[in-house]
């Protein structure tokens, strides 16, 4: 039965001493200093090489904006959207990719204007003499700093400076980003103002500014940016409304380093809305002069045709005109029936396009207006203008809302008036159906009294009849087109400037230099403070030989001083004179002595385990078993930690061979025994890692190799896996004259004794004792680090000024910023 004082954390709660840790901050007084001094320092570069951030702003309103040209009896009006849709949709579409994809490329900000300071390259833009006019379709030098220095009002010295020999460009227009190969160093050439510069990574063309005067042998530089990352960077614009409770007016904001870039950009991207948005509330008149300018195309031809065809008849028959009153009525009303018809026809015509539209397609943007087919039914008029209204913008918030939810509220709505179409298409064409015959029916019988007149008067009445109706159906789509002219020109845009962005001195918002500097002198106290804060309270590792005795009964065989230097774990035969050499002989004495204290004789098995990995098992093993080797007794270690072997790549032996090989009737002892360069010394390693390692340790043969071995060897060192973590030790535990169970400073947690404490009063283990590994004496907040375990030489000083140890090699600054932090 396990006891609650077994465990350390029942044992070690205590109340946090505060003045402890007071102590210890103040103790490393030198430390906060050097920290705060270190971040005024950081706050004073930041300040003095960070540019003035400014912020500009301006404002905009949107309102419904209808001609007083327009009537409730015109037949074009179109409606772009209610106010309260328009402010959402507007600042969707302001900070959308496709807006300010289209201002970038306006104002080519992707070009920066750039003069050189003390420690920046400051934007210059609105403040250099130049300006280059680039070729879109070719290479630019894409982030290099490319030195313009005037000669003169006319000459100029292009400079570039290649650090390697391939340098990136972008083609503008088809935003590809390639590598070229370049000569390395400085590029030089001289060019004259207005020159086209071709070169396999410049393209452009450099002209003056108007008003720049006395900038001779003066150096200025241009730097040509990626195109998504400058949209990228102008998205951020703000967009709030200005009024409370929301509103149409709308604030906007843009923060940069170049006042008139911010003010250039607000501007533009604000004309460029009421651009777009005119345009998008023109888009019904544009489709209907559109489809009006193609009909009359075809209309012009044929009434010139039919023109020719009436000159070359009177010419030849010698007839210039109908002289008799009755025929000339009868055209007449034949001229009505015919433009009565084919306006049916252009009716259906119009329904039936206007249908498998409906059914096959999914973008309405280009549809002309019902009126230019002669269809005045409001309904059909009013959803063909909805329809449209709302394809323009479900395409314009795809750059701005990505939203499924939004695409589907946009289609739904569509659908809806799709399916309303359908049902008045239906009905309207069955009308039409039936006024197409009755004007069949009246066309018919006055086709019947042209029939009974002279063939010629046939002829002539036909073609003054196609003639005339050509004339009529002209007549007609030319007023609409007028009309779809009237709306577009009388149309204005929803968005109106209140106040347009404008630099009046101000603006300025950044870096705030004297906030940098308080708060780095607080994180100069703060960051050391917190540190050693979560280092007291997460560290719950064993610190020195009274943790070890306050927290278990089980005796302390020995204390080994941090190993320095190297990534052998051979410590004592390459340094057979140092303290930690010593330790070791001093820990095969105190064996010695428990052996004979137990009454062993003859070979004696040694077993070495520890809590878990890293506590340096393996090491105390290696450096065990060459102590009694160099006092020239037959010693082997077992490599038994079958899951993580390590021993081979010390002695550089073969791994694939050992102890598994054994276990599972492979090999025999003589085969898988190593000999290894230390006299004395073999060495059996684990072999492969097999499935099953705690069924092997419980086999016959186990008990065989060990009855073998004892046989052949003086000392056995079983170097095992940690019983923290497998279960594997405690099989091997009934063969072990002795156990010694390894606690690393700093790296052991307390808590784990409590398995050496069970292991103890259960009497699983039989002799065992814990060995101290790594321990070094460095006294901070009270834990009065000492060595003299009772061994009679002073642990740091390693007995240099006696002479009696091999002096350690100092650890480099490098070294002991790494242990620090590992610690």
């Amino acid at each position: 039965m396990l006891d609650l004082k077994d465990f350390s954390f029942a044992e070690t709660q205590t109340i946090f001493d505060f003045k402890g840790f007071f102590l210890k901050v103040i103790s490393y007084w030198k430390a906060i200093v050097a920290c705060i001094l270190l971040f005024l320092f950081i706050a004073y570069q930041v300040n003095i090489r960070k540019e003035k951030i400014y912020a500009l702003d301006s404002l905009i309103v949107i309102r419904e904006e209808s001609s007083p040209l327009l009537t409730s009896n015109t037949s074009l009006i179109f409606n772009w959207g209610g106010v309260s849709e328009k402010v959402q949709t507007i600042t969707a579409i302001l900070k959308s990719r496709h807006h300010n994809e289209q201002v970038v490329e306006k104002l080519e900000y992707y070009i920066d204007y750039l003069k050189k300071d003390q420690y920046n390259y400051v934007d210059a833009y609105g403040n250099v003499p130049f300006y280059v006019t680039i070729d879109k379709s070719k290479p630019q030098l894409l982030g290099h700093y490319i030195q313009i220095k005037f000669l003169n009002t006319s000459e100029y010295l292009l400079t570039m400076n290649f650090e390697e020999k391939e340098a990136k460009t972008i083609v503008y227009s088809l935003e590809t980003v390639s590598k070229i190969n370049v000569e390395e160093g400085v590029f030089t050439k001289k060019y004259k103002v207005g020159e086209q510069v071709n070169l396999p990574f410049i393209n452009w063309t450099l002209n003056l500014h108007d008003g720049f005067s006395s900038f001779k042998g003066k150096e200025f530089y241009v730097s040509f940016n990626g195109f998504n990352k400058t949209v990228s960077k102008y998205q951020e614009i703000a967009v709030s409304t200005a009024n409370k409770g929301g509103g149409s007016i709308l604030r906007l904001e843009l923060t940069g380093t170049n006042k008139k870039r911010l003010v250039e950009y607000i501007n533009e991207t604000v004309d460029m809305l009421r651009e777009n948005q005119l345009e998008s509330k023109n888009q019904f008149a544009v489709n209907t002069i559109r489809f009006i300018d193609s009909t009359l195309a075809k209309m012009q031809d044929e009434n010139n045709k039919t023109s020719l065809a009436m000159r070359d008849f009177m010419k030849d028959k010698d007839v210039y005109q109908l002289t008799d009153q009755g025929e000339n009525i009868l055209l007449n009303r034949l001229t009505q029936y015919d433009v009565q018809k084919e306006t049916i026809l252009r009716k259906i015509q119009y329904y039936k396009s206007l249908e498998n539209y409906l059914k096959n397609s999914t973008d309405f943007s280009e549809l002309p207006a019902p009126t230019v087919a002669g269809i005045e039914d409001p309904n059909i008029t009013s959803n063909v203008a909805k329809l449209i209204n709302l394809s323009i913008s479900r395409s314009k918030t795809a750059f701005g809302i990505k939203n499924e939810n939004t695409y589907k509220q946009f289609d739904s709505q569509m659908e809806s008036i799709k399916l309303v179409l359908l049902e008045n298409i239906t009905s309207a064409k069955a009308a039409l159906e039936y006024d197409l015959d009755v004007a069949n029916s009246k066309i018919g019988g006055l086709e019947g009294n042209i029939k009974k007149m002279p063939f010629e008067k046939q002829e002539q009445m036909e073609i003054v009849r196609k003639y005339n109706l050509e004339q009529q159906f002209l007549g007609i789509f030319l007023s609409k087109r007028s009309e779809a002219q009237i709306m577009k020109a009388a149309n204005q845009s929803d968005v109106h400037f209140i106040d347009r962005a404008k630099d009046v001195g101000g603006g300025l918002i950044g870096p705030k230099t004297a906030i940098n500097y308080i708060l780095a002198i607080f994180l100069g106290i703060l960051l050391p403070v917190l540190c050693l804060l979560v280092a007291t309270l997460l560290d719950n590792s064993v610190k020195n030989t009274e943790d070890v005795v306050r927290l278990s009964k089980v005796s302390i065989i020995g204390v080994l001083p941090k190993k320095y230097g190297g990534k052998s774990n051979l410590a004592v035969f390459e340094h057979p004179k140092s303290a930690l050499a010593e330790s070791f002989r001093a820990v095969r004495s105190s064996l010695q002595f428990l052996y004979k204290k137990i009454n062993v004789t003859g070979s004696k098995t040694l077993m070495i385990t520890s809590s878990v990995s890293g506590e340096g098992k393996t090491f105390c093993s290696i450096n065990l078993a060459t102590v009694f080797a160099l006092s020239e007794k037959k010693t082997v270690i077992v490599g038994l930690d079958l899951r993580k072997p390590k021993i081979s790549a010390d002695f550089n032996i073969n791994k694939e061979v050992g102890v598994v090989n054994y276990l599972i009737g492979q090999k025999s002892l003589d085969e898988i025994t190593q000999s290894t360069h230390i006299p004395f010394l073999d060495v059996i390693v684990a072999g492969p890692i097999p499935p099953n390692p705690s069924e092997l340790m419980l086999s016959e043969n186990m008990s065989l190799m060990i009855k073998e071995l004892q046989n052949k060897y003086d000392y056995i060192i079983l170097d095992t896996p940690p019983i923290g973590l497998v279960s594997d030790a405690m099989e091997l535990a009934p063969y072990c004259d002795a156990v010694l169970y390894i606690v690393r400073q700093n790296i052991t947690k307390k808590s784990m004794l409590s398995i050496v404490n069970e292991k103890s009063k259960n009497g699983e283990f039989t002799n065992l004792s814990i060995l101290l590994n790594g321990f070094e004496n460095k006294a901070k907040y009270g834990y009065g680090y000492d060595y003299g375990y009772g061994y009679g030489y002073v642990y740091g000083e390693y007995g240099e000024s006696s002479g009696y140890y091999e002096k350690p090699k100092k650890a480099s600054l490098l070294t002991k910023i790494k242990n620090i932090f590992k610690s």
